[in-house]
């Protein structure tokens, strides 16, 4: 039997860079998914090609993280299809990352907020009654921005910060209810980092020498397993937990 066999997990932005990558690991353990991203062409391929590949069912709804009300429904959609909720990831962020601070407008930080640090707290607080008939567990990402104040990223950091606090306050109130609640902070290859990559080699390989383990992670195998443990049983005692997956960059007490 899969790891995973016949859960149900919802990732937020499913549909491509760690969130693909989280899906295509949470399925190679057997879960069904729900993905939810804002564009439906995405969507759609994601699920036929993890239908194709893995056998498993896969509900891809448009939301947006930021609308209260599309949220609900996606919870809804999701408790009718399936009647359940294992896991919740959530993974979709937007922000004006490589914006100096004092040229962000409240706009470009409402982005970052609403996109990261609202979403998680709705689709948190939605499916909190499920979570907890499931004894299920909650992942988040941060980010490194925020544990270590990277240049540029000030209303990213302060989105993904605020989700390890609402993290953290939710592992200790919902420990009695049998839900976990954790957090990845990690560093991997992504569509788009891959073209920053082409685009600035230079920096690029600035950047990698300050990695001990010399490479980015693949967001499948080294984030989505990551992933897929801390939902699973052999994680049964683990909450509250911030996990920095930066291949050493992220050497902290």
């Amino acid at each position: 039997m899969k790891r995973l066999e016949n859960n149900v997990t919802i990732i937020t932005g499913g549909g491509k860079g760690i969130g693909y990558g989280l899906a295509e690991a949470f399925a190679e353990a057997g879960s069904n998914l729900v993905i939810t991203g804002r564009t439906e062409s995405r969507l759609m391929a994601a699920k036929e090609k993890l239908e194709a590949a893995y056998g498993v069912e896969v509900l891809p709804i448009v939301a947006d993280g930021a609308d209260e009300e599309a949220i609900k429904s996606v919870i809804a959609q999701t408790v009718a299809r399936f009647g359940k909720i294992n896991t919740l990831v959530n993974n979709a962020q937007v922000s004006k990352s490589g914006l100096p601070l004092v040229e962000h407008t409240k706009e470009d930080f409402d982005l970052a907020i609403y996109s990261g640090l609202y979403a998680a707290f709705f689709y948190m607080r939605e499916c909190h009654p499920y979570l907890k008939e499931s004894r299920g567990s909650v992942i988040n990402f941060a980010s490194g921005a925020g544990l270590f104040g990277k240049l540029g990223q000030s209303s990213y950091a302060a989105a993904k910060e605020g989700i390890r606090g609402l993290s953290r306050v939710a592992a200790a109130e919902w420990g009695p209810d049998g839900i976990r609640v954790n957090v990845i902070c990690p560093l991997a290859m992504t569509e788009s980092l891959q073209d920053w990559k082409e685009h600035f080699p230079e920096l690029f390989e600035k950047t990698i020498q300050g990695i001990p383990l010399g490479h980015f992670a693949d967001p499948k195998d080294d984030i989505g397993r990551v992933a897929v443990f801390l939902a699973s049983e052999d994680a049964h005692y683990v909450t509250g937990e911030t996990i920095t997956l930066q291949g050493g960059s992220g050497l902290r007490p």
